[in-house]
């Protein structure tokens, strides 16, 4: 096993939070990444294990259109500073990943310069993919590139060259020799060149034992990016879209669904989060606010990796607008935020989710089960070594009753609540307080233990949709909904359990259906390249490859046809060769 296998992931965004100017006038540096110091303790006292912080790199603006790879950006200081940055987070056992930005640099960085000086006779022509000087762009720079999104301020790197391939493989030795990193977050891996990603993973193993690479991808098969041969993990935007639409849909049964689809790809150990960089927050995202506690019990206890965004631990808000993500990138001051562990419910169960995280060896190891599920509620197991941990989560305005299969222990405990429930006959009967979570562990398991307060305060909107969330307690005042009950429950009752599911079925099929007979106007042509085919084209490529290896589901069909990046399908056909 590996430290990231038990890790709990900080996720900052260092120019956004330091409240970095958005442009680089690459003027003498500003030591700002020292303003973040403080926020170490912080995260080591939110039960956080291990950082994810960047981009880093010298930049014009934003920081995804890298300047000079060994270079910390001017806007954060030197690289002195980063170097002392990371051995502070290593002196309280807090491992460090990096961004890494290698599918595209900017326009400033040396070999495009070199380009533009040089243009036809420049060494560094086959650096870049498709330079083509029969072309021109918005900056009259007398010729043409392939960039990344449409934006030509992202100048794509040729990932097949083997000077570009060498170049970035001695950014990453230069990164753990200066700055001692940890491993590396790989931007827009799901357009990265595949044999380039294998370069990169032996390079991992070459610079430094447990060294992590973990991509960012959108759409796919996760499975196709993370193995032996190239990534250890990617992001799992799957989950991060079920957790909080199962949740302001009242849809247990969306969530369970992709997890049981996550784990048919077999154990990733993927990336989880509820919001980042790109997203909107999670306390903005959710209809009922109640529901950051049931949402964040299931991000530390479902199959993977955790990791909470800067901010968002404090329960802020953050909404993505049309032409700027200013607003999921603000600055703050941890000292705003001093006692939140002490005042801030939504703080306060972070940091006890992550202290249960750390000492419950079975939430990074364990196997799942599903042990229940309804619309509203939801309990699985992770089982290790004989050891059964049972997590319950409840999205209703009433408490609810739960009868599950128990470990072989003679009592459980509820490690946010403290409450106490005895085997009886194999079983444990228990009660989780209207919209929140509990994670049951055999009783004496954890060293220390204090219960917190989980009653997430709702916005006036959601207080007028929705009723009160009650406060975890353990006898709840609210009435008791016994969900073990069948022959109590009425037939409307489980309609409505059953629609959610029936219309996901229907609204699958029915996509499929669509996009099958699109599909029939389509005619793919063997002999052309990847690169050369239309979208339309390469999703019917790529489920002609999957046919070949057995039945193509809706759901094979539904995730094919939801991805509509030209590169990521590209890479996606290359994959099954």
């Amino acid at each position: 096993m590996s430290w990231y296998n038990e890790a709990i992931f900080y996720h900052i965004y260092p120019l956004g939070l330091t409240g970095a100017p958005k442009t680089n006038d690459y003027s003498a540096p500003v030591s700002r990444l020292n303003t973040l110091l403080p926020w170490i303790d912080h995260i080591k006292e939110i039960g956080c294990t291990a950082l994810y912080i960047g981009p880093l790199f010298e930049s014009v603006g934003h920081g995804y259109e890298t300047t000079d790879y060994k270079k910390l950006d001017s806007r954060l200081g030197t690289n002195e500073d980063l170097k002392n940055f990371v051995a502070a987070c290593h002196e309280k056992g807090i491992k460090v990943i990096f961004d890494g930005v290698f599918n595209h640099t900017g326009r400033d960085f040396f070999a495009f310069k070199d380009i533009q000086q040089n243009r036809e006779h420049s060494r560094y022509l086959n650096w870049y993919c498709n330079v083509n000087f029969g072309g021109n762009n918005e900056y009259n720079d007398g010729f043409s590139y392939e960039n990344w999104g449409g934006y030509n301020l992202l100048v794509k790197l040729n990932q097949r060259n083997p000077e570009v391939q060498n170049y970035i493989c001695d950014v990453i030795r230069f990164w753990v020799s200066e700055f001692d990193v940890d491993g590396i977050r790989l931007d827009a891996a799901d357009v990265l060149d595949f044999d380039f990603m294998r370069a990169l993973r032996r390079t991992a193993a070459e610079v430094k034992e447990d060294f992590w690479l973990m991509g960012e991808v959108i759409h796919g098969d996760y499975s196709r990016w993370v193995n032996g041969e190239t990534l250890h993990s990617v992001t799992n935007y799957a989950l991060h879209k079920a957790l909080y639409s199962g949740h302001n849909d009242h849809n247990y049964f969306e969530i369970a669904h992709t997890v049981k689809y996550l784990q048919n790809m077999g154990n990733l150990d993927l990336y989880n989060f509820v919001d980042n960089h790109d997203v909107e927050r999670i306390y903005t995202k959710l209809s009922n606010k109640a529901h950051f506690a049931p949402v964040h019990v299931l991000l530390y206890t479902l199959p993977g990796v955790p990791s909470i965004y800067y901010g968002s631990e404090f329960g802020i808000e953050g909404k993505k607008e049309k032409f700027s993500d200013d607003s999921l990138r603000p600055a703050l001051n941890i000292e705003d935020y001093a006692d939140a562990v002490q005042k801030n419910p939504c703080t306060a169960l972070i940091a006890a989710l992550g202290k249960v995280r750390q000492h419950t060896p079975a939430l990074s190891y364990g196997s799942y089960a599903e042990l229940q599920l309804t619309n509203r509620q939801f309990a699985f197991a992770r089982d290790l070594d004989g050891v059964r941990v049972i997590v319950t989560v409840n999205n209703d305005d009433n408490a609810a009753g739960m009868s599950l299969p128990a470990g072989n222990c003679a009592e459980y405990i509820g490690t946010l609540t403290g409450q106490k429930v005895s085997v009886q006959g194999g079983r444990i009967n228990v009660t989780v307080a209207a919209n929140s979570g509990e994670i049951w562990i055999p009783a004496g398991d954890m060293p220390e233990y204090t219960p917190v307060k989980t009653e997430i305060p709702t916005t006036e909107t959601a207080k007028a949709e929705e009723k009160p969330a009650e406060p975890v307690s353990a006898q709840p005042e609210t009435p008791v909904q016994d969900t073990n009950l069948a022959a109590a429950e009425t037939a409307a009752a489980k309609a409505e359990e059953e629609q959610p599911k029936k219309t996901a079925e229907k609204t699958t099929s029915e996509t499929a259906a669509v996009s099958e007979e699109s599909a029939k106007t389509v005619t793919v042509d063997p002999n052309k390249a990847p690169e050369d085919m239309t979208v339309e084209e390469l999703q019917q490529a790529i489920l002609a490859k999957m046919a070949n290896n057995g039945p193509v589901t809706d759901q094979m069909k539904k995730t094919v046809y939801d991805n509509i990046w030209h590169d990521s399908l590209v890479n996606w056909l290359k994959s099954f060769r």
